[in-house]
């Protein structure tokens, strides 16, 4: 009945306002009605009655918004029921605080009602109610020794360290990428070098076997010497045959 009441209002007030103004452009006429005043007739006194009462409609249309206000906190008051996302909203902001040890009270009383004082001072839950705001302090004194365990700067240790042993495997790991690429690069030269024996050792053997095939030829005995640590082995004397 209070809108319909505010509606009705609203349209007269803007009926009377149209037709004042249409009466004073010459559209429309003015009320008329007969008024005296010690004995005598009030001439137009119906414009003087309509043009007062349009102003005083328009007038107290202005103070339609704060009852508007006052009309929806009274239903807010009436429907109100604790919602999860609002007390959700509560805990977070009073368990934060207490990770950050903000709260020092001991005693249960004692450590409900700052958590409560905290969130009655909080901007952003000045809109919520106290039993909402009380519901949320209680939560967060249960879970007390759950923020004790994940306080802030106690994560904050945790992060430094899993930091630090970040940057050592990535240094370990730098460190292992080099050696592996020294590790390739010297099996490559050992395979080079190995194959370079292969070849001089091959060349050796040819040589030996020309040598032995001349050497008969130009009746020379040869006499080898052959050193099994080195890989050039030498014919290191010649001698001449003796002859038949």
């Amino acid at each position: 009945m209070q809108r319909l009441a505010l509606a009705v209002f609203l349209l007269a007030a803007l009926a009377l306002l149209g037709a004042t103004l249409m009466a004073a452009f010459g559209q429309w006429s003015w009320i008329s009605m007969t008024v005296f005043f010690q004995g005598e007739p009030v001439p137009e006194a119906g414009m003087y009655a309509q043009i007062g009462l349009t102003v005083l409609a328009v007038g107290l249309c202005f103070f339609l918004p704060s009852n508007r206000r006052i009309m929806q906190l009274e239903n807010s008051h009436r429907s109100f029921s604790i919602g999860m996302r609002d007390v959700a909203q509560a805990y977070h902001v009073v368990h934060a605080a207490d990770r950050a040890q903000t709260f020092k009270m001991s005693s249960e009383f004692d450590a409900v009602r700052e958590r409560l004082a905290y969130l009655r001072d909080h901007p952003d839950l000045s809109t919520l109610e106290p039993s909402l705001l009380e519901v949320a302090a209680q939560m967060s004194h249960i879970s007390r020794e759950l923020a004790q365990v994940y306080a802030d700067e106690k994560i904050a240790r945790a992060r430094s360290f899993l930091e630090q042993r970040q940057q050592e495997i990535e240094l370990f790991n730098s460190r292992l990428e080099q050696a592996k690429s020294i590790s390739t690069e010297l099996k490559h030269w050992v395979h080079e070098v190995e194959l370079e024996e292969s070849v001089a050792a091959a060349q050796l053997d040819r040589l030996r076997a020309e040598m032995q095939e001349i050497m008969p030829e130009l009746g020379l005995e040869k006499t080898v010497r052959t050193d099994p640590t080195a890989i050039d082995n030498t014919i290191v004397d010649l001698q001449p045959k003796a002859a038949e």
